[in-house]
């Protein structure tokens, strides 16, 4: 590919969605944006774009492009800031991907950072799909249990996710708690649809539960958390989101052996960048002082 301008135009179309956004961040006429797009899809015999009222929608050729187009603006942006002498400058959009049930530990971490560093646009997605470093589709992953092994990323240990096995006071009414593993058999639990999710903690349940037994199953820890709140049975929960009901009782302290080491990735292409050098200082400070 010999025309960068071309892929600016696209990557700024696909991330504004219009052609007149894109035409005012570049300072170019709105002809010329969608010249460089026409001439792009012609030179790759690859529709980038579906046209609409609203404006344009990345196809899924689109969004790769606009993946990989980051990618190279976040190390232009580095390379120009180093030619400048503002290698420390910390601004511009950082992605960010965790884990549901870390949500309630990082979205505030990530509100403090971008307080610090007001020219930072926060990006913060959640979820379980494993998000592609390489691709672009994240600067930094906050991932859970063993250590991540792809050769291109910069893996460092965070910290310990501590999960305890929580029910509501009006079950623990109706039902009691266990006195030993063989009372499982009479009880209800709240747990993961895949039965071979590698969680720790469903793993143990996995091996100590009966699979009837697991009465409520669900793919999002969010939807998880409140059936055991709303009493559907016993289930797991990160040990902060479990002491911050008051409705519910600990069946089980968290163990270590449902503990799920945290680990800090980034793509060894963008490690480097102010902005992710920043934010990994940062979450590992907060680490530190227990907020992790």
């Amino acid at each position: 590919m010999d025309n960068w301008d071309e892929i600016r135009t696209a990557y700024q179309v696909a991330r504004l969605g219009t052609v007149s956004g894109a035409a005012e961040v570049l300072g170019v006429h709105h002809a010329t944006v969608i010249r460089h797009i026409d001439a792009l899809e012609t030179r790759l015999s690859v529709k980038l774009f579906q046209r609409h009222a609203r404006g344009y929608t990345a196809t899924e050729a689109g969004e790769d492009l606009l993946r990989v187009a980051q990618t190279t603006d976040d190390q232009f942006g580095q390379l120009v800031g180093r030619i400048k002498g503002r290698g420390t400058d910390v601004s511009g959009e950082i992605v960010v991907t965790s884990l549901v049930m870390l949500a309630t530990k990082v979205a505030p971490l990530l509100a403090a950072f971008q307080a610090a560093h007001p020219n930072v646009v926060i990006r913060y997605l959640t979820g379980d799909r494993l998000f592609r470093l390489e691709y672009g589709e994240a600067h930094l992953a906050i991932r859970a249990g063993p250590a991540p092994d792809q050769p291109d990323n910069v893996i460092q240990p965070l910290a310990d996710q501590e999960i305890g096995l929580y029910a509501s006071k009006d079950y623990v009414a109706a039902h009691g708690i266990p006195a030993s593993p063989e009372e499982y058999a009479t009880h209800r639990f709240v747990g993961h649809d895949d039965a071979k999710n590698r969680a720790p903690h469903f793993q143990w349940m996995a091996r100590e539960v009966p699979r009837e037994r697991v009465t409520y199953r669900s793919l999002d820890y969010r939807a998880m958390m409140h059936a055991i709140i709303t009493g559907a049975g016993m289930g797991f929960m990160a040990k902060e989101d479990g002491q911050a009901h008051p409705n519910l009782v600990e069946i089980y302290a968290p163990r270590e052996e449902w503990s799920a080491p945290l680990w800090l990735v980034t793509h060894v292409d963008l490690h480097r960048t102010s902005k992710v050098q920043a934010l990994v200082k940062f979450f590992k400070e907060q680490s530190k002082g227990g907020l992790l």
